[in-house]
């Protein structure tokens, strides 16, 4: 979802900085997509991720820091070995 959201920032983004329509449809873009951010449906969906992503970020960090201390581990295990 994050990805979508992404890439449909970065074609509007796009679309008025490439625009030669100059100020007025700059403008008239702005308060549409302003519109549609500040919708109910959209401020739900971001909601509903910043929970989700709260909820997951103690796992993600217990997770990554567990494959770290293997990868580690076993960087030090080649490196005994080949000084033996």
């Amino acid at each position: 979802m994050r990805g979508k959201l992404l890439f449909v920032a970065g074609a509007a983004l796009g679309y008025v900085l490439g625009s030669r329509a100059g100020r007025a449809r700059y403008e008239q873009i702005k308060t549409v997509s302003g519109k549609i951010w500040n919708s109910n449906g959209v401020q739900k969906s971001v909601h509903v991720a910043e929970d989700f992503i709260a909820d997951k970020t103690p796992d993600v960090a217990e997770f990554v820091g567990e494959q770290t201390k293997k990868v580690v581990r076993k960087v030090g295990q080649k490196k005994d070995e080949q000084t033996s």
